[in-house]
């Protein structure tokens, strides 16, 4: 086997990263890919309109403990798609955003940057799409990215996608929030001048300079985050989020923390550009927010309500 193109500085030879341009020309396309860990409850709504937009998933399971792996397996054969699935295991403990990150070396198994280049290490076609297992595209982020997966070919464009977050508090009740785009580069071409490097607090995909940048519209996807569960284990320094220092370093992170906080203690009301959510009887409120409420939301849908950027 020739050497690999990011060796593990653990030994592990099955989790170097070895890029599939060195092997063989990649195929045109888009291929989305998912690296979780404990989101067996989202993937029934997180998957089936994915299948629809893209021409493949890669899912890549970390340490859960919920079977999410024979989830994601039953709902791509439940919408005749098993063959455009690939299932791949990562079985090592990935440092947590923050400071925990940051004192991991960026070639370690434990790494965020060596975990999400192997991640995508199993992409074959020539544009990739980071995504997460609680983002629920709408019925236009389908049809969005489904004409985004031929458009994009030889461009070489990154594509920013809007999402917004939904905490759901019951089956029929969640809070919406409006007051941030939470804009970020999700769709990239595969190649060496597109890989993830070690950030401050995260991760980073980096991307040449002069790189064409296409902003998606509003309304695209939700972000499913659930009131009796930890939204906040992957960090390792939530105690922090109302600091100053981090408003400068991390603005979303502290609208979620404001968010979730103000939810817990009974304040949702309070904030500026949350919205409460009532589904009508019999649906749930994920398919009424992705399905109904937000293509039927009036536009602007992001409310500027501060000095603060819309953008996070």
């Amino acid at each position: 086997m020739p050497d690999p193109d990011i060796a593990c500085l653990e030994g592990y030879a099955d989790y170097d990263v070895r890029w599939p341009w060195t092997e063989r020309p990649l195929e045109p396309g888009l291929t989305c890919v998912f690296r979780v860990k404990n989101e067996a409850r989202n993937l029934p709504w997180v998957l089936p309109p994915m299948f629809e937009a893209v021409q493949h998933v890669v899912l890549v399971d970390n340490q859960s403990e919920d079977g999410t792996a024979e989830v994601a397996q039953q709902v791509a054969e439940s919408v005749g798609a098993a063959d455009r699935l690939t299932l791949a295991s990562y079985p090592f403990r990935v440092s947590r955003a923050g400071p925990e990150h940051l004192t991991t070396p960026p070639d370690s198994v434990h790494s965020l940057t060596h975990f999400y280049n192997w991640s995508f290490s199993h992409v074959r076609t020539t544009y990739s799409m980071k995504w997460d297992g609680d983002m629920v595209l709408t019925p236009e982020g389908v049809v969005y990215l489904s004409d985004l997966s031929w458009q994009l070919e030889r461009t070489g464009a990154v594509v920013l996608i809007p999402r917004h977050p939904l905490t759901v508090v019951n089956d029929s009740e969640g809070w919406l929030d409006l007051g941030y785009r939470f804009l970020e580069p999700w769709i990239y071409p595969m190649g060496p001048q597109y890989t993830f490097v070690k950030a401050f607090e995260w991760e980073v995909r980096e991307f040449p300079e002069g790189s064409e940048r296409v902003v998606g519209p509003v309304g695209l996807c939700i972000e499913v985050k659930w009131l009796d569960a930890d939204e906040f284990a992957h960090w390792s320094n939530t105690g922090g989020f109302d600091r100053a220092e981090l408003r400068i370093r991390a603005p979303r992170k502290v609208r979620e923390w404001d968010v979730y906080t103000a939810i817990v203690e009974g304040r949702a009301h309070e904030v500026p550009a949350l919205e409460h959510v009532q589904a009508p009887p019999g649906v749930h409120v994920i398919d009424y927010v992705a399905n109904t409420y937000l293509p039927q939301a009036e536009r602007p849908l992001v409310r500027r309500f501060t000095e603060d950027p819309v953008d996070a």
